[in-house]
């Protein structure tokens, strides 16, 4: 069937099935998710399968070892992948909370609900497990889903969806609330992303490519971040033992994702004593350090190589950690504003004013006091799983959860007022 065709067949079904879904209760949407988690953990040896044709397809390929890494579907991670839809189960509903309802002069109460946007749409790559996430976040806030996850990954997701559509018939809710998009056709997405008229958003997770590519073509507003360079200043209060255990974590306990901490700026004053000690600790792990002029005196012996002027535009994504000297808090916090994405950054400090400064001047989805970087995340924040990181400041921004895929709308309550 023709792309343009078959994707407008699939938006017109999720704008029905959303106009359905919004007005189904809290109860029914945790029955079909229960549904969901206890079919993935009963069909787990049929993902397991069709799981195994990616992984070999992506072999041939030559598909790197990360990759694949991404792309397996192991026991435990189908099992965390229903522990996740459970973990929704449990959120709050914020579907039809109205919130701050005010009289008016002429008797009128002004409030406003919290409703469902509509029909997601939802382009990603690789992990399989982002299938499950969005989909169970989506029905949860009363959304539709239109799921286009990569190659790599086809017969898995189709597996997972197929599922979940299960699910969702168990509960008697509409099947079309969750739609996958079976085809590999690049026009797909391209068709996809001109449907504004059945597609309220657009959420892409994903490299750097795809999410240019969607943010050039799209006609559908999205919800994105290109980068994930994240700062962690070491200023002149910081405790040592504590500098040199969120250093370790923000960038070694997984570099492969987007909160991982790229560049670490160290006040000149904790640089003799504090860079020797977190370079022998990188040095140890297996970190690669770019160092400016001044942070190379203190770190060659350990390995430090001479950081380029595009080191500090770099997302890594690896065992690799670019070292700034800096004077002062406010030069710290200049080069964030030059070099960051707006993502997360991190202060180590004993001083409350100087935190305070920090979280004040910083303008980053997340802004973090003495606690590491890989925190930014919608489990850690307590919105259970997350569709990804918004680095936008409309309408939502950072870790994006239940609340995310909502909006407002005013409500107006009377008692049969007319305007004079």
């Amino acid at each position: 069937m023709d792309p343009v065709r078959e994707m407008t067949q699939i938006g017109q079904r999720a704008r029905s099935a959303a106009r359905q879904l919004a007005r189904v209760s809290g109860a029914a949407k945790n029955a079909a998710l229960t549904a969901m988690a206890d079919g993935l953990l009963r069909g787990a040896a049929s993902l397991r399968q069709e799981n195994a044709k990616d992984l070999h397809a992506g072999q041939e390929k030559g598909l790197s070892a990360a990759m694949l890494d991404r792309l397996n579907l192991t026991d435990a991670r189908i099992k965390g992948m229903a522990e996740g839809i459970i973990q929704v189960v449990a959120l709050e509903d914020p579907v039809g909370e109205i919130t701050g309802m005010k009289p008016r002069p002429n008797g009128l109460l002004i409030g406003r609900m919290r409703v469902p946007l509509g029909v997601i749409g939802i382009i990603y790559e690789s992990r399989p497990n982002v299938t499950a996430d969005a989909a169970a976040l989506a029905v949860k806030s009363g959304n539709a889903v239109i799921l286009r996850g990569g190659s790599e990954a086809l017969n898995s997701n189709r597996a997972i969806v197929q599922i979940l559509v299960e699910g969702l018939e168990k509960a008697k809710l509409p099947q079309d609330a969750v739609q996958f998009v079976n085809t590999t056709d690049r026009a797909a997405v391209g068709a996809l992303l001109s449907m504004d008229r059945y597609v309220d958003v657009i959420i892409p997770r994903g490299g750097k490519g795809l999410i240019e590519r969607i943010i050039a073509e799209s006609r559908i507003p999205v919800i994105k971040h290109l980068d994930g360079i994240c700062h962690t200043y070491i200023d002149q209060d910081a405790h040592p033992d504590m500098a040199v255990t969120l250093t370790l974590n923000g960038k070694m306990q997984r570099t492969g994702v987007c909160n991982a901490t790229e560049t670490l700026l160290v006040h000149a004053s904790m640089a003799a004593s504090f860079l020797p000690v977190v370079g022998q600790k990188l040095k140890e792990t297996g970190c690669v350090m770019r160092c400016c002029p001044e942070s190379l005196r203190h770190l060659a012996p350990l390995g430090g190589i001479p950081a380029t002027e595009a080191d500090w535009d770099t997302e890594y994504l690896d065992a690799i950690l670019a070292i700034r000297v800096v004077a002062s808090l406010e030069e710290a916090i200049d080069h964030i504003e030059k070099h960051g994405s707006q993502h997360t950054d991190v202060i180590v400090t004993q001083n409350h004013a100087r935190a305070m400064q920090f979280i004040r001047e910083v303008d980053s989805s997340s802004v973090m006091v003495n606690a590491s970087s890989r925190f930014s995340d919608g489990f850690e924040y307590g919105l259970g799983a997350e569709m990804g990181i918004s680095t936008d400041k409309l309408h939502v921004r950072g870790p994006v959860g239940l609340e995310g895929l909502t909006t407002l709308k005013y409500i107006v309550m009377g008692t049969g007022q007319t305007r004079g």
